[in-house]
């Protein structure tokens, strides 16, 4: 009986020990109470994190951004906090997150992980723990009455205001004028606001915008701005044009409805004489000057199709020239001795002499030796000597070639007038 009491305790001791494990892991809290906003208004995301004991390092917290959503942190965004769990208190932090759709449409936010590290229960070390999210889901609406507002603006209050540094209706060439539109909003981010001012090209003024300011304000979670857009038109010449009016349309938040906020056009005048233009080129002088075009690439094409033929046979007579040189055959031949090139050695000794002006380079003493030395070497024996022959004849052919080239050079020019010597 005893034995059977002792088996039944072991088999329940370490479901016992599972189940207080698990009463004492950490724990992930998500409250999303809100699940629908106005494209640009808030919704509150809190993440809270329950441990046992305590926390020494703070939570790593995810960031949520996702394509379309401003996501943000308000001022004091992660607190700590302590809950009651199982008759035991708890300790943590909380963290509230402000998450905006940008455009209509239905928005999921992904599993996210919170990274934590705290006090074992057990004992005196560290744990780690990763904890996850659901997906969570929320919906940017459009209010009733605002679905035909493109683009979709939704605040509390929106002011139009536009600013003037010149004279529009008396300027003269070399004046200017700065334009600037500001848009002040509230219970929005400013980013929200569109392009306000139009472009346009007015006759006579050159258009030299700025890029657009964004100012952006938080107090107590409402969020404010202004955009702030200009341009400085510069008087060229006579002219002048109208800026149109700006009207923006966008939806009160407070009184439900959708409004206008507007500025009124800007006339510009410009005194003087108008900018003249080059005269337009009229049909018929358009087509004299393709066809002189035309007649030019021809015979542009005929004189290179002339001219190829003439640069080749030139080209050739060229080359002819080379190969017939005394200096080419002096390379080939100082080639075949520095391969030391018994086959080759002849017919180019040969070719060389015949290109040779004056006595026969091969009658020279100190040539017709090497030669000796290295048909010696070659056939009688002597190949340790082979080296020192080769290098004899390069010397010679060398001081052959350098004696004939100082006697041609020395050598007087003939007479102009043969036939009147003397």
């Amino acid at each position: 009986m005893i034995r059977a009491v002792l088996v039944v305790l072991a088999q329940l001791l370490p479901l016992r020990l599972a189940a207080q494990e698990d009463a004492l892991a950490p724990q992930l809290l998500v409250e999303f109470p809100e699940t629908e906003a106005i494209p640009g208004q808030f919704l509150s995301l809190r993440l809270t994190v329950l441990v046992p004991t305590f926390m020494p390092k703070p939570p790593q917290w995810p960031g949520f951004e996702a394509p379309n959503l401003i996501v943000r942190l308000p001022e004091g965004s992660s607190n700590p906090i302590s809950k009651r769990v199982n008759g035991e208190t708890w300790s943590g932090v909380t963290r509230r997150y402000r998450i905006a759709p940008m455009v209509p449409g239905d928005f999921i936010l992904p599993p996210q992980q919170v990274r934590i590290t705290y006090r074992n229960p057990a004992g005196l070390d560290d744990l780690t723990a990763t904890l996850k999210t659901d997906a969570i889901g929320f919906s940017g609406i459009l209010p009733e009455g605002a679905e035909g507002l493109d683009p979709f603006l939704a605040a509390s209050d929106l002011v139009l205001t536009q600013e003037l540094e010149g004279t529009p209706g008396a300027m003269v060439p070399g004046d200017s004028l700065s334009l600037r539109l500001v848009a002040e909003v509230e219970g929005v981010s400013p980013m929200f606001l569109p392009q306000m001012l139009p472009r346009v090209a007015l006759e006579g003024l050159a258009a030299y915008p700025d890029e657009p300011q964004l100012a952006e304000t938080d107090d107590r979670g409402v969020l404010s701005g202004t955009r702030t857009e200009s341009v400085t038109y510069v008087a060229e010449a006579g002219g002048g044009g109208t800026v149109p009016a700006v009207e923006l349309q966008w939806y009160d938040i407070d009184d439900g409805t959708v409004k206008t906020a507007s500025v009124a056009p800007v006339t510009l005048q410009v005194d003087g004489p108008p900018a003249q233009s080059a005269a337009p080129l009229d049909l018929r002088r358009l087509l004299l000057l393709g066809l002189a075009v035309v007649v030019g690439l021809a015979g542009v094409i005929a004189l290179v199709r002339r001219a190829l033929p003439v640069l080749a046979r030139r080209r050739e007579e060229q080359r002819a020239r080379v190969l017939a040189s005394e200096n080419h055959a002096w390379q080939q031949l100082s080639q075949a001795v520095a391969r030391r090139d018994d086959a080759a050695l002849r017919p180019a000794l040969d070719l060389w002499a015949s290109r040779c002006d004056g006595a026969d380079p091969r009658r020279a003493p100190a040539v017709q030796h090497a030669l000796l030395a290295l048909g010696a070497a070659r056939y009688g024996g002597g190949e340790a000597n082979a080296p020192a022959a080769w290098h004899m004849l390069d010397a010679a052919l060398r001081e052959t070639r350098g004696r004939q080239r100082r006697h041609r050079d020395a050598s007087p020019l003939p007479p102009l007038n043969p036939g009147r010597a003397g």
